[in-house]
């Protein structure tokens, strides 16, 4: 055999070995999921990545005739390394759909690549209203701050608080977060006696309780991101709020499931509004824990692994009404107005905002069984976010 005929049957079979990686290749749907998994917020990878793999571990590998590849990828809770994560596994790693995000700041970062690239983007944890409106290739399957706030400044204005100083983190959820349980409050004749906001990182929050104490308010409505509610219940209880008489209410990201257990008798209670408790009470949610716990090592899901688990619930329906087909243009049109059944309950994405459309649930710390428990209460069916219903 002479050298050229060698030369040419290794050519052939490298083309046919292209070949074949082309065609598998377009059979796959890599999800790029961005999440801190180090770091302060890990508690949020954690949890949203535990959600999105047991959705697959339930429902399977394939959809629309498509294998989904699911690529964890670790931005530690910093969005220029979100940014750069998410440019690298569009551009190198062939990433169709990208998807996670657990604070805003991250979300937000991502936005010019999503739009530049047109990208299918899913928020499954950042509850910052304006997200969606960065980039027409985002949608979102955990909900908003606005959406989490309202209900509770109703239940305060109905339950007899006449009085409220607010404590939140200062960055977009925590201003979502004030303005609209402060706006739903006021407009019911309760008062706002003060504002308080607290940094977003290594917070230590003994002073701002102490100002809350000393101006002794009937409540404090608290918003805190996920995963630092134990040291806030800390110092809440070590600072004596409650014995001064002062009512906990707050949106359901302080009084988190992941963490509940680890806040003790402080944190009975407390009142909270939020779109998902781990013993919500519905069929669905019932074989998701059995589910969760199984794949996780018995780990308690949240709120955020639900976020991750109705992100890939998005990703499999839109591409079974496509067909299979990620494009940008084609998915995003594929997801306006999707509804299912979640854990949480019935929820919808609004063809006009590209958000998520889900009952908030009123709910009390309780022990249950041994256990600290969201109960549920109280439901603002069907709520949009209220800032983009309120928009013209």
């Amino acid at each position: 055999m002479t050298i050229r005929a060698i030369l040419a049957g290794v050519a052939g079979l490298t083309m046919t070995v292209a070949g074949l990686q082309t065609a598998v290749a377009e059979d796959v749907v890599k999800v790029g999921l961005i999440l801190p998994m180090t770091g302060p917020f890990a508690s949020t990878g954690r949890q949203v990545s535990a959600g999105a793999k047991t959705f697959m571990a339930t429902h399977g590998a394939t959809v629309g005739g498509k294998t989904i590849e699911l690529v964890i990828r670790d931005d530690g809770g910093v969005a220029d390394q979100t940014r750069r994560v998410a440019q690298d596994l569009v551009v190198n790693e062939g990433a169709a759909i990208l998807a996670g995000f657990g604070l805003t700041p991250l979300a937000m970062s991502v936005a010019p690549v999503s739009t530049q690239a047109k990208v299918p983007t899913i928020v499954m944890a950042a509850g910052t209203a304006s997200i969606t409106k960065a980039s027409e290739f985002i949608t979102r399957t955990s909900g908003t701050l606005p959406q989490y706030s309202l209900p509770v400044g109703t239940w305060a204005s109905e339950n007899g608080i006449k009085s409220v100083v607010t404590l939140v983190s200062d960055y977009g959820p925590g201003l979502d977060a004030e303005k609209w349980f402060t706006k739903e409050f006021t407009s019911k004749g309760g008062t706002v006696t003060e504002a308080v906001r607290v940094p977003l990182q290594n917070p230590d929050f003994a002073p701002f309780l102490q100002r809350v104490r000393d101006a002794k308010p009937d409540a404090v409505f608290v918003f805190l991101p996920s995963g630092v509610g134990s040291l806030f219940m800390k110092q809440f209880n070590e600072r004596g709020l409650a014995d001064a008489g002062i009512k906990l209410i707050a949106t359901g990201d302080v009084t988190d499931d992941d963490i509940l257990n680890s806040m003790g008798p402080s944190a009975i209670g407390t009142i909270t509004g939020h779109f998902y408790a781990t013993s919500h009470d519905s069929p669905e949610n019932k074989a998701y824990v059995e589910a969760f716990k199984k794949e996780n090592d018995g780990m308690r899901p949240n709120f955020m692994s639900v976020g991750g688990y109705d992100g890939m619930a998005l990703i499999y329906a839109a591409l079974e009404k496509t067909g299979g087909d990620a494009s940008g243009p084609a998915f995003m049109e594929a997801v306006k107005g999707l509804s299912w059944t979640s854990p949480r309950g019935p929820v919808s994405i609004d063809p006009e905002t590209r958000d998520i459309i889900q009952n908030i649930y009123v709910r009390e710390v309780k022990e249950v069984d041994g256990e600290l428990h969201n109960v549920e209460f109280a439901t603002f069916e069907a709520l949009k976010d209220p800032e983009k219903a309120e928009a013209p």
